[in-house]
């Protein structure tokens, strides 16, 4: 599912649209929230369908690329420079999505709080 979300959004921004609907879950909520912090995507709102629902998101044409990391890798909490080298285009350009005990997190403000966790995607 989460694929699914990184897919819609980039693929609307590569063609210049203001906004796209993805599918909605809870780790889709929290990354969302997170591009939101880092000014990637402007406001999205949930739109109930009558199933899981959906989430409207305003693009602000700052996405150049996005996806999922296959398999999950876990990352210890000294080791983001390397997975920032492999997934990134710089040290310092765009986000690595974690799952940590804390909920999901960008790789920042996880080597801030000093945990690891498992690499669920990435944007920049």
């Amino acid at each position: 599912m989460l694929a699914d979300v990184f897919v819609i959004m980039k693929n609307a921004e590569r063609i210049g649209k203001r906004s796209c609907i993805v599918p909605s879950s809870k780790i889709t909520k929290e990354i969302l929230k997170i591009m939101q912090k880092n000014k990637y995507i402007g406001s999205f709102e949930f739109i109930e369908d009558g199933k899981s629902g959906k989430f409207k998101v305003e693009l602000v044409g700052k996405i150049n690329n996005c996806g999922v990391i296959r398999p999950r890798f876990e990352v210890k909490k000294g080791e983001f420079i390397r997975w920032e080298k492999r997934f990134l285009p710089s040290v310092s350009i765009g986000l690595l999505f974690l799952t940590t005990s804390r909920g999901v997190l960008d790789h920042r403000q996880a080597k801030k709080e000093d945990i690891g966790g498992g690499l669920l995607g990435f944007i920049y």
